[in-house]
């Protein structure tokens, strides 16, 4: 082992000339790089490998008993070196039974039975699976095993019901429904934790592979099925004007009101039979959809790629009462045009994006679940930070199970990012500390303490919500800030590029950014990822000139490498600013000195953190005499 890192770190040097530091690893992902999957220079390694499978699925959703029952054929490819002797199996809503694991309380109406398997087959032989007996995921012992660089097919029949109450699925109201984590997978198995067993709980989110997926959901007349991927026979389903109506949204960039709310009531939407909605998507990791016989339906579209001038459609379906969502496809729009060409710069890497109104406020592979709120603002921000998980995690595949951070904290930022540009600085940055900083500096608890690298496993409460969101963004924003826009916009680049459609790791994501700057920047990882910092400067002493030189000296009490302004006042009112960057911090002093020009004698001096906000605002001000 240790001539391995020795040698990666060699690689590293050679990679970026520049010398560098380690940063702690578990022993599994150490042994990743040791086997040559990962690579300390940010890409996958020369024998990386990831499994997927192709889904064909026929579900059918009957509104009146709430139930889902469906059959699908998995082939499952094991790419992976290794001779798979079982298969495991995940099927998320059984989170729903009464004896699954959960994070908080639940009604009655959460609960439901679970999933039923009437049959499970695999390469023509038929298995005696039922899922009784599993939780959220379940072993089933191959009679065959299945060799590396082979398939195994799987035939599966099944059904449960959703659960009254919606969640990230389930009833929305009566006549509507969300169906989210529909169908049995195969769960994943990689290269640095095999397969993945980690129970799934009501606050963890997802890890899949990506597969291409074929798939219908038939409904009864009336109702209209949105869901991931593209609708691939309008005109079976749909009557011929609501089909033209859709035809011509994915071509314009006005919003077109493909079914209105007397459309939906007078039955002129859907063919009046029962009808079965066919969609396809590829190279994704899951798939999602929502049905309702009254909600209203705008689409449009927008160019998300410029260059080729490929557009992305736009889609939204909503209760007729929610004034919010009657600004979903242009929000959409726009927020698919600014993150294509700003941030992350990278064009939308999808077809469709849908604004379905639920509860839960949840991303989903083309499709959000909002809820509806009478503040726009605030509901145009909800709608733009599930949008932006489209890069994290569904472009880029992480384990939000274990790493929420790598997903939450690039929505959070991006969140930030968009609102500049639809309002001004000042307003996203009070509405950035307003919503996210103020519960995390406020609430000095051990557990907000906790390193962001810790497994979100592992981390709850607050302490999750803030490891996996606010630190992460912030430290996302730090590193924005001590590298420039164009070195971090190149560094994030190399980054996505080299693990786009891939499952990286944190330290694929370190050793990318590392190799994209051309710096080592392990010295800000470990501050802000692997330590048990927090945000607090204090201002201690501001010496008197010596040839128009004055000295300013501040402590950082918290330890974390963040930025900042020193706000110097004159004696005659007047003001100025000069900005720090992380970089000051760079040689783990928690003390530095600042020299400070002034042709003009300092009444006083204040050290403001921006969205960095302090804990004990009263040190960061400090008079000149005293």
């Amino acid at each position: 082992m240790k001539k391995f890192l020795t040698t990666a770190l060699a690689c590293f040097v050679f990679a970026t000339g520049l010398p560098a530091q380690q940063l702690y690893m578990p022993r599994n992902v150490k042994a990743a790089f040791e086997k040559g999957t990962r690579s300390m220079d940010g890409k996958p390694g020369r024998k990386y490998w990831q499994n997927n499978a192709q889904y064909d699925m026929k579900i059918t959703v009957d509104p009146k008993t709430r139930l889902v029952s469906g059959t699908e054929t998995i082939r499952y490819n094991n790419n992976s070196p290794d001779t798979l002797k079982t298969l495991v199996m995940r099927f998320v809503n059984n989170l729903h039974k009464p004896e699954a694991p959960r994070a908080g309380q639940v009604s009655t109406d959460f609960l439901a039975p679970g999933l039923v398997i009437s049959s499970f087959i695999i390469d023509g032989e038929r298995y005696g699976v039922t899922a009784a007996d599993w939780g959220t995921t379940g072993d089933v012992k191959l009679k065959k095993p299945l060799h590396p660089r082979s398939t195994a097919t799987l035939e599966i029949s099944w059904q449960y019901p959703l659960s009254k109450e919606s969640g990230r699925e389930g009833q929305i109201d009566e006549r509507t429904f969300f169906v989210a984590y529909a169908y049995p997978r195969v769960s994943v198995y990689d290269d640095y934790n095999g397969w993945d067993r980690v129970p799934h709980t009501d606050r963890a989110e997802f890890y899949n592979d990506f597969n291409d997926y074929s798939f219908s959901v038939t409904v009864p007349k009336n109702y209209v099925v949105w869901a991931t991927g593209d609708l691939l026979n309008p005109e079976e389903v749909l009557q011929p004007e609501i089909a033209a109506r859709l035809k011509r949204s994915y071509t314009s960039d006005a919003v077109i009101h493909v079914a209105t709310a007397e459309d939906m009531e007078q039955e002129r939407v859907t063919q009046q039979k029962k009808n079965t909605w066919k969609f396809a998507a590829k190279n994704i990791c899951d798939i999602t959809f929502g049905l309702s016989d009254h909600y209203v339906w705008d689409a449009g579209s927008t160019v998300v790629d410029k260059k080729n001038n490929r557009r992305a459609s736009t889609q939204a379906a909503y209760n007729k009462t929610a004034k919010d969502f009657t600004n979903s496809v242009a929000w959409n729009n726009y927020a698919l045009t600014w993150f294509s060409e700003n941030w992350p710069g990278i064009a939308y890497p999808f077809t469709k994006m849908t604004a379905f109104q639920g509860f839960a406020d949840m991303e989903y592979p083309m499709m959000v679940n909002d809820a509806s709120v009478n503040d726009l603002n605030f509901a145009r921000l909800l709608q733009d930070h599930e949008v932006a998980h489209t890069y994290f995690p569904f472009f880029m595949g992480t384990n939000e199970t274990r790493y929420a951070f790598m997903d939450e904290g690039w929505a959070t930022t991006f969140e930030y990012l968009i609102g500049m540009s639809h309002h001004d600085k000042a307003y996203a940055d009070e509405a950035y500390k307003n919503f996210r900083v103020k519960r995390y500096i406020f609430d000095s608890s051990a557990e907000q303490d906790q390193p962001i690298i810790s497994m979100s496993t592992q981390v709850s409460g607050a302490g999750y919500g803030n490891n996996a969101y606010v630190k992460a963004s912030l430290a996302y924003l730090a590193l924005k800030d001590l590298l420039g826009d164009a070195t971090f916009k190149k560094a994030l680049h190399t980054y996505m590029n080299n693990w786009n459609g891939k499952h990286p790791m944190p330290w694929d994501f370190f050793n990318s950014m590392n190799a994209g700057s051309g710096q080592n920047l392990n010295w800000f990882f470990n501050n802000w990822f692997f330590s048990n910092n927090y945000i607090d400067l204090a201002v201690t002493s501001l010496r008197k000139p010596k040839s128009g030189i004055s000295e300013l000296t501040i402590e950082n009490r918290g330890g974390f490498a963040i930025p900042f302004d020193v706000e110097m006042t004159f004696a005659d009112g007047s003001k100025k600013k000069i900005h720090q960057t992380p970089a000051v911090w760079k040689a783990g002093s928690k003390r530095i000195n600042i020299a400070l020009p002034a042709s003009r004698k300092i009444r006083s001096v204040r050290v403001d953190g921006g969205l960095y906000m302090d804990p004990t605002p009263a040190n960061n001000l400090l008079n000149a005499n005293n």
